[in-house]
């Protein structure tokens, strides 16, 4: 068994006087120590070789590595494996060669000092990730605990809120936590005009106005809110599709012929994590999904240029894929392929020819084929009647 060679050690404001006594020995002990410059001014007095963050971060590992056999610390804030490096390092060390020595996150620590049940709030991050991701936490009621990326993510977040209806909410901010520089800043999102420490935590509670956005993260949401040209899957099928698919945690999809990015927005917005590529060859319609990934809080939503089977062979293999419509024999083969196992796949047709060709694969390779008729309720002059939709034809299967 490996003996572990890498300590990973929380540090908080307090900096070394918080550390517990084993632990602080082990700082102290150190040949080579790796952090931030915020890290290291915490952890002075230590005639240890000091190491800043290498650039790109990714070569981390290598440098590491390269101090295999010194007595090496990385100094990470609060806790190692709560939204920070600890984790990315544990995916290329061997967990048996690693000490990890947790300190109070940021988390718990916003959550005392707003009396908040850590249980009972959302917590995420949009440290070193686009903020915009944080635009599908946004429901009434909800409290949300944030690592920020800088002092103008709360203004962005303000800013957020405001343009869905949450200009209410109360913004809290939080610095310097547990130190003696520690300061707190409050307002409400329409309001928002204070100046920040770069380096904070934000607290919001979502208040909605009677007019506000309603964006829950189970799929269904309303057509008027993404851009499109017509050509999408619409609320009702979408929902149906999306349950289909089945969204995980950290899942991949494959949408072949996104179009304006529906499925493969809803499919991100179910699930923690979730991941979805969206294929499509018309510019126009990348440029809408783009748009739409923003808006409704996907920013990570990668959209290629392409067309099936040609633009898969170089992707990352799917837990799930879905086809909006063009199904054919060489898609479904090369799709099926690729797909891991348990995967599940959709196919969705309109059209009497790719209706045909789900009929015929399906009586090769099972699953369940439905027909969804859909009839919304329409001015019909001064009264009121059922406007049918173009009935479509659904194939889904699960990779066993």
């Amino acid at each position: 068994m490996s003996t572990p060679w890498l300590h990973i050690v929380g540090i908080g404001e307090d900096g070394l006087d918080g550390l517990v006594p084993a632990t602080r020995a082990v700082v102290e002990a150190a040949e080579v120590i790796i952090g931030g410059d915020r890290h290291h001014q915490l952890a002075d007095g230590i005639t240890a070789t000091r190491i800043a963050w290498p650039s790109p971060f990714d070569a981390m590992i290598d440098v590491i590595n390269s101090h295999r056999g010194k007595r090496l610390v990385i100094l990470v804030t609060g806790d190692p494996l709560w939204f920070s490096v600890g984790a990315r390092i544990g995916r290329s060390i061997p967990a048996a060669e690693i000490v990890y020595h947790p300190q109070l996150s940021a988390f718990q620590l916003a959550a005392a000092r707003m009396g908040w049940s850590l249980a009972d709030v959302e917590t995420l991050t949009v440290h070193g990730r686009p903020v915009e991701q944080m635009i599908a936490f946004i429901q009434p009621d909800i409290r949300l605990l944030i690592l920020t990326t800088g002092a103008e993510t709360p203004n962005q977040i303000a800013t957020f809120l405001t343009e869905r209806g949450f200009g209410d909410s109360k913004l809290t901010v939080l610095a310097a936590m547990g130190g003696e520089n520690e300061a707190r800043f409050d307002g409400t999102a329409r309001d928002w005009d204070h100046t920040v420490p770069a380096f904070n935590t934000l607290a919001v509670e979502c208040i909605a106005a009677p007019d506000a956005a309603l964006l829950p993260r189970v799929p269904g949401l309303d057509d008027a809110l993404f851009q499109s040209d017509g050509t999408m899957t619409k609320q009702e099928v979408r929902a149906v599709t999306v349950a289909k698919l089945m969204p995980m945690r950290g899942a991949l999809l494959w949408d072949i012929g996104t179009g304006c990015g529906s499925v493969g927005i809803e499919w991100m917005r179910a699930a923690r994590y979730a991941r979805a590529i969206g294929i499509e060859p018309r510019a126009d319609r990348r440029a809408m999904a783009a748009a739409n990934a923003l808006a409704l809080g996907t920013p990570r939503f990668e959209i290629i240029e392409g067309t099936a089977p040609d633009a898969l062979t170089a992707l990352a293999l799917p837990d799930a894929i879905f086809i909006g419509g063009g199904l054919t024999a060489e898609v479904f083969e090369a799709a099926w392929s690729a797909l891991r196992p348990l995967g599940r796949f959709v196919a969705n047709a309109v059209t009497l020819e790719s209706e045909a060709e789900l009929i015929r694969l399906h009586a090769t390779h099972g699953g369940q084929l439905v027909k969804l008729n859909i009839q919304r309720a329409e001015p019909v002059g001064r009264l009121t009647g059922w406007r049918p939709m173009m009935p479509v034809t659904q194939w889904s299967l699960v990779k066993r």
